[in-house]
């Protein structure tokens, strides 16, 4: 039996082809400091590549004596890549002869090709169109950051002697505050001394929790004069006076939020809204990639933390740069802090309100609607709306509270035909504030005339009823059972 290649070893690759392909995959190899050896019939090609001090090895893929040859255990791969299908297929069948175990990454031409190629022992197969295609999306993407990256710089840099304030969503998450930590720390960057303002309060156990472990430097909006910041900006919402303390007329300079939103509403001189990331967090990671501003543990574990509460843990609404933006902050978290984060102590208030909401529950179908009265914590509402999700059967949940001044809705779904934040904003966005994402949405609409309703039981009662027809006359149901 061969000798396995020790893991201490330098990793060394088998390039078989060295056509315009294959010899950038070799030559990415070798500026990337791998051993690479190439393997070509033709000769005149042989003797170019050596001139360009490759290791290149003159033979027929197809001859099984060739890998007997080349001891295929001292490679961490075979990349059989001529444009050949034929060529490609009988040096996969001898490789797999020679050596089972070597990993061989083969070129495929088309999708029935590399059905065959997989079939004949292939661990991996690439097509060179479909690799072009991410290549130019992963260009476009950089080229839009890195152009955002400016203009957003631009912006910040006009700040001479004043303060950036940056305001969150009221009752702020971890996504809105990490977010917001991380345009702090971009300003800081560049000179402009920033603030960080939130509304409602921080009322959520891993919200105080991320607070107090991260020391996170929050100012009350409600103490302050928004006046006196030379500039403003909205993080993690995006219009002033809509889910956030800001009076609805007040201009902002800068706008950065991930939740969908009509862009021709917003009115400011930076504005970033895009819903194909799961997390503000994400957008402000890529903004330290592209301006190479360091990221210490502190930001680095909020911005993963921020990552992972919008995602569900990257379970829900996740999109591929939310896995890039995890992948770069992951060597510089601080993964005990973030393991505290993710467990912190539930308040009694929370069990009480998941206790009135298991109580109060009602059902139509895989729908569940409840109510849980007064409260104070909105996060209590998201807590309860995710329990309930865990319910068998249950696919689309809706928590309705009350505040001092406001009807509280929080909706959370898993049923793939059902977009929950259209279906949210249908049912309230005539009556009050109301959006989110496919498995995500909440509501806030204004007492008005039912706050002169003395008897709490009987408000809960009215109003109730209302927001729970109005939300399935959205989604398309009647009635629900009583």
């Amino acid at each position: 039996m061969a000798k396995k290649k020790k893991l201490s070893e330098k990793p060394k690759y088998l390039v078989l082809g060295a056509g315009s392909f294959g010899f950038n995959v070799a030559k990415e190899l070798m500026d990337s400091g791998f051993d690479v050896v190439i393997v070509d019939v033709d000769e005149k090609r042989i003797e170019s590549l050596r001139d360009q001090n490759f290791e290149a090895i003159l033979g027929d893929i197809k001859d099984e004596k060739l890998f007997k040859e080349l001891k295929l255990s001292e490679y961490r791969a075979v990349l059989v890549m001529t444009p050949d299908m034929e060529a490609n297929k009988s040096a996969i069948r001898a490789i797999k002869n020679v050596y089972p175990d070597v990993v061989v990454i083969a070129r495929a031409s088309n999708p029935a090709s590399e059905e065959e190629l997989r079939r004949l022992g292939a661990d991996d197969v690439v097509l060179p169109p479909v690799i072009l295609a991410k290549y130019v999306l992963h260009a476009i993407e950089k080229t839009i950051f890195r152009k955002s990256s400016e203009e957003l710089r631009e912006v910040i840099s006009e700040i001479k002697n004043g303060i950036l304030g940056i305001v969150l969503h009221d009752n702020p998450d971890p996504d809105a505050m990490a977010s917001g930590m991380a345009l702090k720390r971009i300003a800081e960057h560049f000179g402009v001394k920033a603030e960080i303002l939130y509304g409602g309060t921080i009322g959520h156990q891993e919200n105080r929790a991320m607070v107090n472990l991260l020391d996170v430097d929050l100012k009350p909006i409600s103490k302050i004069d928004v006046k006196s910041y030379e500039k403003l900006a909205l993080v993690d919402c995006s219009i002033p006076g809509r889910y956030n303390s800001l009076p609805s007329n007040t201009p902002v300079s800068i706008v950065i939020d991930h939740h969908p939103v009509e862009t021709e509403n917003i009115s400011a001189e930076f504005i970033d809204v895009r819903s194909d990331v799961g997390a503000t967090s994400t957008i402000l990671t890529k903004y330290l990639q592209e301006m190479n501003i360091p990221v210490d543990k502190t930001l680095a574990t909020a911005l993963m933390y921020g990552i992972r509460t919008d995602t569900n843990n990257f379970r829900r609404n996740v999109f591929p740069a939310d896995f890039s933006a995890a992948a770069f902050l992951h060597p510089f978290v601080n993964q005990e802090i973030l393991d505290q984060l993710t467990s912190p102590d539930i308040s009694t208030e929370t069990l009480d309100v998941i206790g009135e909401a298991i109580k109060n529950r009602k059902l139509k179908g895989s729908i569940l609607i409840t109510t849980v009265g007064m409260v104070r914590d909105r996060d209590a509402l998201t807590q309860a709306a995710d329990y309930l999700l865990r319910l068998e059967g249950i696919t689309t949940v809706l928590v309705i509270g009350i505040s001092e001044e406001k009807i509280l809705v929080c909706a959370r779904n898993r049923d793939i035909r059902l977009n929950i934040g259209e279906v949210v904003a249908r049912a309230y966005a005539d009556i009050g504030s109301a959006g989110g994402h496919a498995h995500a949405a909440a509501a806030e609409i204004p007492l008005g005339i039912f706050g002169d309703v003395r008897d709490k039981e009987m408000l809960m009662k009215i109003i109730a009823e209302s927001v729970a027809k109005r939300f399935l006359a959205a989604v398309g149901v009647e009635k629900i059972e009583e």
